[in-house]
């Protein structure tokens, strides 16, 4: 009999190095699976359409909602970002393991319809890092940088809604504990 895949929610603010330590656990654990995400905003160079993200016009990403193919949805910082539903049923049915990389509002609608999925908040050392982080991508106008900073803030405030706290001081030994919580909550273990 096939073991059942699990979702694995992962959210941290803008700058917190979601991407990067995301990264690291499916190099060192290439059975679990990326949920890639639909978004309406622009690519970032060296982004690549179908495995960053689903770039796709704010026309299209209506059209997505309207025929319930998201699993979750919302606006951040002026653009729309979705989780298919498709990719995740499959793998999940498959035995798959999962990670979605979503923000608080996103990680709030899907554990209302997933309540076994396992929630993990990623958090910077310390706001002064955050900040150089996002500095340091050269992608934030000062406007959205302050927007991006205030939105961090809220989500720090939300960090005690998951059911892990992450400290991503360093990218592989944030994803190896990462990797440590999956093992232990695995159906075996429990």
């Amino acid at each position: 009999m096939n073991k059942k895949g699990r979702l694995v929610i992962i959210s941290a603010p803008s700058g917190a190095g979601k991407g990067t330590v995301i990264r690291e656990i499916t190099r060192l654990r290439p059975e679990i699976k990326y949920s890639v995400s639909a978004t309406t905003r622009a690519p970032r160079p060296g982004e690549v359409h179908g495995e960053h993200y689903f770039f796709v016009s704010p026309e299209e990403f209506d059209a997505m909602v309207e025929r319930g193919e998201f699993l979750e949805h919302e606006t951040y910082v002026g653009n729309s970002y979705g989780t298919p539903r498709g990719p995740i049923e499959r793998n999940i049915a498959d035995g798959i393991d999962t990670i979605l990389e979503i923000e608080v509002k996103g990680a709030r609608q899907v554990r209302g319809k997933i309540p076994d999925v396992i929630s993990i908040f990623l958090a910077a050392p310390n706001e002064e890092e955050l900040r150089r982080r996002l500095i340091g991508r050269g992608t934030s106008e000062d406007t959205e940088l302050v927007k991006r900073l205030e939105t961090a803030r809220e989500e720090l405030a939300a960090s005690e809604e998951y059911a892990f706290t992450v400290v991503n001081d360093d990218a592989t030994r944030a994803a190896r504990e990462i990797i440590a919580i999956l093992d232990f909550n695995r159906e075996d273990y429990l």
